[in-house]
């Protein structure tokens, strides 16, 4: 089936999606489908002076809205999920449009959304703190959270929408107020959830306008955001090497960082491994997305009594895979985002190459006039070396034999990154070793699932130069809040902690 230029579809979507036309035609920044592309919108970027009057809106919108009860905050976050549930179709293709991930998964990106929303719903009425005990007779102590303020979230193109999802969800239930800096690569997602928030805002009187707000352009634009004293919290994603950045400037104003960066992840197979399992586990990791998760699994460890098993019919799947127009039901892979991201795939194949490691894959293929459509790339490596170690965003998988256990979990972290990792084994003791203190050192440790693929539920993140952050599920809405500890005297004696006297 023919598919429309996709620029005549992106504008219909972001009609449905109630986006005024003004608001994507007209503008300095271009917004190009990876399908073919083309241009598919433009939006007028912003300056530092709109960024300083988005925060002050921001901050005067948090400071109402921190004294509304937290069931009423989640109220709006439920709404959202309606707005959500509503238009998963329209949003999750204009997403598979922007970003050229195939359908299912900007649908599924769009789920994500309306997971962690019924998340924090939930979390709106269980914002405990503690009791805790006191050595002082007739004194009270306890913890209680309050929200931080305005909190800065700076998203990749990757994940357009569910990323801000994880952080603004829980950053609106816990009281503050939100500024969204999207990738100058996906604007027009982020304007078709920005209208879908702003209907469900109409629908609660208590909820004040500019709690919600969008800011666009280029790093200078971010950088504005994370040197706003009234910003004590930013959420960035990014590469390392943003983080870097970002961490840098927050640190000088002792303001927080909530970071999300590189993931260069492994999964280590074990003779006793599911062949069939690990072969689909491997195939989605490695090859979703075109590789370009952070999650995205780019080093497989497998031991010698199964390589011979699993790596040819894993180059079987790597030949077969169906890469094409991401709108078409049969595509499983669509395009990289834009030509830059071909040539740090082509540039690290040349590299291993040089190393005279076997490549298979890896060549632009016939797609959609003007999109970078690549066969994924499989790699025999001799060693963990060269490019192996660094983390190129494209669909490049560099498979290493093993045969000792400790070995493998010493590659597995033997890189600067610490996100996501797996072992595919049926042997209970070394499943237990991978999880174990002396295992993987990754924020994500599976045992017989793929690195890629994570559920809201669990805080997700990861360490080194992964960040430290985690959003999401878990206990991760402590990272919106501030945290009080109260002492209450209900007697009238007033004695000191640790038996100090000071009588008067």
């Amino acid at each position: 089936m023919t598919q429309p230029p996709p620029v005549v579809e992106v504008r219909a979507l972001l009609e449905a999606l109630g986006v005024p036309a003004e608001r994507f035609t007209g503008g300095d920044l271009e917004s190009r489908s990876p399908i073919d592309g083309a241009l598919i919108g433009t939006v007028a970027s912003n300056t530092r002076g709109d960024v300083a009057e988005a925060v002050e809106a921001a901050h005067d919108a948090f400071v109402a809205w921190r004294s509304i009860p937290a069931p009423r905050r989640g109220e709006l976050v439920r709404l959202f999920g309606e707005e959500l549930r509503r238009a998963k179709a329209e949003l999750g293709r204009l997403v598979a449009i922007e970003t050229g991930k195939i359908v299912s998964e900007g649908l599924g990106e769009v789920q994500e959304m309306i997971d962690v929303c019924d998340f924090a719903v939930g979390l709106s009425r269980q914002l405990y703190g503690l009791t805790i005990a006191s050595e002082r007779p007739e004194h009270r102590m306890m913890e209680i959270w309050r929200p931080l303020g305005v909190v800065g979230i700076i998203s990749a193109f990757n994940f357009p929408v569910a990323v801000w999802a994880w952080n603004a969800a829980l950053a609106l239930v816990c009281g503050n107020a939100v500024v969204w800096k999207p990738s100058e690569k996906t604007p027009l997602t982020a304007l078709a959830v920005q209208a879908l928030f702003e209907t469900a805002a109409a629908r609660v009187p208590e909820a004040p306008r500019k709690l919600s707000q969008i800011i666009v352009g280029s790093a200078e634009i971010g950088e504005a955001l994370v040197d706003n004293p009234l910003v004590p919290l930013v959420s960035a994603t990014g590469s390392t090497a943003m983080g870097r950045a970002v961490g840098a400037r927050l640190a000088r104003r002792f303001a927080r960082a909530l970071l999300e960066l590189g993931g260069n992840n492994a999964a280590i197979v074990c003779p006793t491994a599911d062949i069939d399992l690990t072969l689909r586990a491997v195939a989605f990791s490695a090859m979703g997305t075109a590789g370009q998760r952070c999650t995205t699994l780019r080093r497989l460890f497998v031991h010698d009594a199964v390589y011979n098993e699993l790596i040819p019919r894993l180059k079987v799947a790597y030949t077969n895979v169906a890469i094409g127009d991401p709108r078409h039901e049969a595509t499983l892979i669509g395009p990289l985002i834009d030509g830059d991201a071909f040539q740090a795939m082509q540039e690290a194949l040349d590299e291993a190459r040089a190393l005279g490691w076997p490549v298979h894959g890896g060549a632009r293929v016939p797609g959609v006039a003007g999109g970078f459509y690549v066969r994924p790339a499989l790699v025999e490596a001799s060693a963990q070396s060269g490019p192996m170690i660094r983390e190129t965003f494209a669909p490049i998988l560099y498979v290493v034999r093993f045969s000792e256990l400790d070995a493998a979990i010493e590659l597995n972290n033997a890189v600067a990154q610490g996100l996501s990792s797996s072992i595919f084994t049926n042997d209970l003791r070394e499943a237990e070793l991978f999880l174990s203190e002396r295992g993987s050192d990754c924020g994500i440790a599976n045992v017989n699932i793929g690195s890629s693929g994570a559920e809201i539920g669990g805080a997700f993140g990861g360490e080194k130069e992964t960040g430290g952050g985690r959003e999401s599920g878990s206990d991760s809405w402590k990272a919106y809040m501030r945290r009080a500890t109260n002492t209450v005297n209900y007697g009238r004696a007033l004695p000191l902690a640790q038996g100090v006297k000071f009588d008067i």
